[in-house]
């Protein structure tokens, strides 16, 4: 009989109101160490305020989140990565000084020549971060999102707004951080980006989960 594996992250009955506007309605998900999971939907649907209330970042109305079966500690915090949608960073650094700025905040991290080449840096280590195009950017926050060897990694959005070389490119790193058995949560709007990296995913609209599936 196969042993149900414990799932590495949960939400139960997430609600998150603002005022009058619920943004988010009885949301639910099982996230299984190991697995790319998408969360798909159009924008204003919710996903990036779910997203935020699980990684701690702001506070649910009411709900539960477990990770690894317990209500999230500070090493939940110590575990996971981040590329948000939107990071502003200081111009007077270069590529390589960020990350090596980044790396002094975690007491474990990725070897930084394992993670240049991960996320293929290596043409532009030594440009300014203002100088750099949007798919250098995207490749950039993911290294920096990594750059603690997360257990479990947060895209919001990362290929909004690259052009399809780009948007592959960033797959393919994507593709390579899973096959190394970190766990990913996904959030997009492109149902080709949903169906070339996720294992399983769930569409959200009004605040609400409406379907979900492989």
């Amino acid at each position: 009989k196969a042993v149900a594996m414990t799932a590495l992250l949960e939400v139960i009955d997430l609600v998150k109101h603002y005022d009058t506007i619920e943004a988010v309605r009885g949301v639910s998900l099982s996230i299984q160490p190991g697995t790319c999971f998408g969360l798909l939907g159009p924008n204003g649907a919710g996903k990036t305020t779910t997203i935020e209330v699980v990684e701690d970042i702001i506070k649910p109305t009411s709900g539960d989140i477990l990770y690894k079966g317990k209500p999230r500690s500070a090493q939940f915090g110590a575990e996971i990565g981040i590329q948000f949608q939107q990071t502003s960073l200081l111009s007077f650094l270069t590529v390589n000084e960020t990350l090596k700025t980044f790396r002094n905040l975690y007491p474990a991290t990725y070897d930084l020549q394992e993670l240049i080449k991960l996320c293929r840096l290596e043409d532009f280590l030594d440009q300014y971060n203002d100088r750099i195009s949007g798919g250098q950017q995207q490749r950039f926050m993911l290294a920096l999102a990594l750059v603690n060897k997360p257990e479990l990694v947060f895209l919001d959005e990362p290929s909004t707004g690259l052009d399809p070389q780009a948007r592959r490119n960033l797959w393919a790193i994507v593709q390579n951080i899973k096959a190394e058995g970190k766990t990913i949560v996904l959030t997009t709007h492109y149902m080709e980006e949903a169906e070339h990296l996720c294992d399983e995913i769930a569409v959200m609209d009004n605040g609400k989960i409406i379907a979900r599936g492989s």
